[in-house]
C-alpha cells in the first residue's frame, strides 16, 4: 500500500467536494479506510506544499507519482484509492 498526499487550499470547492467523496468512498469500500492520507493546505503549510510540483488544487499523489491534478470526479478519486492499493 502507498501513502497518498492531497494537496488543496480551504477556500477550494473542488477541493471540499473530493473530500467528500473520499468520506463516501470509503463508507462504499471499507478497505480505501485503510489507505494513509496526508492533507496538506498549502496555505497553512507552505513550506511543506512547495516540495510538489502542481499548480492546481486539489492534486493528489499516490507515493511520489503525481496521479491528479485539478477539478476531479468521484471516479477518479476512487482511482487514486485504487492506485495506493496497488
Amino acid at each position: 500500500m502507498k501513502p497518498v498526499v492531497m494537496l488543496i487550499t480551504d477556500w477550494c470547492p473542488h477541493c471540499k467536494r473530493a473530500a467528500a467523496w473520499m468520506k463516501e468512498l470509503e463508507t462504499e469500500t471499507p478497505d480505501f479506510s485503510q489507505v494513509e492520507i496526508r492533507v496538506i493546505d498549502e496555505e497553512k503549510e507552505p513550506e511543506l506544499a512547495k516540495k510538489y510540483d502542481y499548480y492546481y488544487v486539489p492534486t493528489y499523489y499516490v507515493g511520489d507519482i503525481k496521479v491528479h491534478e485539478g477539478v476531479p470526479t468521484k471516479d477518479i478519486v476512487r482511482s487514486v484509492y485504487e492506485k495506493a492499493l496497488e
